[in-house]
């Protein structure tokens, strides 16, 4: 069971922070882009959106794998 501090209040996941690493928020941009350049291209994001991509791609994997060779393990 996940470890709580004594307000009982849950830190934020680690991959996603307020910090834009340098840059100040810009007026001419949108929310869209001012949230690709902070959460997904931030250097201290970078460990985390690799999990979470990584994540991704084996159960996009293993649903393809199963719909091609799904008769192959179980034979009928």
């Amino acid at each position: 069971m996940a470890r709580r501090n004594a307000k009982g209040a849950q830190p934020a996941p680690s991959y996603l922070t307020t910090s834009s690493y340098g840059v100040t928020s810009r007026t001419d941009e949108s929310a869209w882009i001012r949230f690709v350049r902070e959460q997904i291209f931030a250097p201290e994001n970078r460990a985390g959106n690799w999990g979470i991509l990584t994540g991704v791609a084996m159960f996009a994997g293993a649903i393809v794998g199963i719909r091609l060779y799904g008769e192959a393990l179980a034979p009928v």
